[in-house]
């Protein structure tokens, strides 16, 4: 067999099973998802009087999702969502596990009851606030307390996958949604 030839059958061979195949520089990102695993912070978290109304979850093609429900007393706008190595409760500092492969704490500078005391929400299980089984990230969702203007909630995923928060704002009602987007790969 001549040379070229056998560098031709080669090259061919190679290129069929991958391997001499370039790598694709810029391919496109799971479902358009551009989002990082970083800390996503608005406002530092400051302490704030919006009253926390309701949690709830999500399935979605490429992401689950946990919505918070805040009334509007002062304007929404501080929060912090990060991967942490354990989530703690607010006041005490308790550590609570997660199921899971990692740890999102949610920080919202709002509170769980109103100027009298009244609770706004509680959850009936602080453990499992809604109920994920079943769903592709999303592995428990806990409640981690209201103290001193902050409430805490607790996210674990079954990895460190990318997230995005965003705040939809209130309807004719004054509820905004506080949205924690986690995706289902990178």
């Amino acid at each position: 067999m001549n040379r070229s030839r056998f560098l031709t059958l080669a090259v061919s061979a190679l290129a069929a099973l991958g391997v001499a195949a370039p790598a694709t520089a810029g391919a496109a990102p799971y479902c358009g998802i551009t989002w990082g695993s970083q800390p996503e912070v608005t406002g530092r978290a400051d302490p704030g009087d919006d009253l926390v109304q309701n949690v709830r979850a999500g399935r979605h093609e490429c992401f689950d999702r946990v919505v918070v429900d805040v009334a509007e007393v002062s304007g929404f706008d501080s929060w912090s969502v990060r991967y942490v190595p354990s989530v703690r409760e607010d006041g005490s500092g308790t550590a609570v596990p997660l199921r899971g492969g990692a740890d999102l704490q949610v920080t919202l500078g709002a509170v769980a009851s109103d100027d009298r005391g009244r609770p706004t929400y509680a959850p009936a299980n602080r453990r499992e606030v809604v109920d994920v089984s079943g769903y592709r990230t999303l592995r428990q969702v806990a409640w981690l307390g209201s103290f001193e203007g902050h409430t805490g909630i607790g996210i674990g995923t079954r990895a460190r996958l990318p997230f995005r928060v965003f705040v939809l704002e209130g309807s004719s009602a004054g509820v905004d949604r506080l949205v924690v987007d986690v995706a289902h790969r990178w």
